[in-house]
């Protein structure tokens, strides 16, 4: 004896609702991964622009090319340096560019930092 269901129009419904779990999930799972790609290239710009300003006042106060040592190590930190200002009193202001990967059209995340040359040691 087979059982039958009250409902006929129900058969078929699980089916539905998992496939419609499974694509939420699917959609909350991407925009994970996007914004944390968002928050990595964010991280990777602030320190690329920390050093790069560190680098250029150091190089400065030793009498090189701020700018040349900020954008190296801009570059090695998988950044651009976008600009760069040496003051008169040696502090040096840089902005560096990281591009975001996606699934999408990769945007670019911009940061700015500024170093002063330190004292001289002993």
């Amino acid at each position: 004896m087979t059982r039958r269901s009250r409902h006929p129009d129900d058969r078929g419904a699980a089916t539905v609702l998992v496939t419609v779990a499974a694509g939420v999930t699917l959609a909350f799972g991407l925009a994970a991964v996007l914004v944390g790609q968002a928050v990595r290239a964010s991280a990777q710009a602030r320190t690329a622009a920390d050093l790069a300003a560190l680098a250029g006042a150091d190089a400065g106060a030793a009498g090189r090319d701020a700018c040349a040592a900020a954008a190296t190590v801009a570059r090695a930190n998988r950044a651009r340096l976008v600009a760069c200002l040496l003051d008169i009193a040696g502090a040096v202001t840089v902005v560096a560019e990281v591009t975001a990967p996606g699934a999408g059209p990769p945007g670019t995340v911009r940061a700015r930092a500024r170093a002063e040359p330190g004292a001289p040691g002993p």
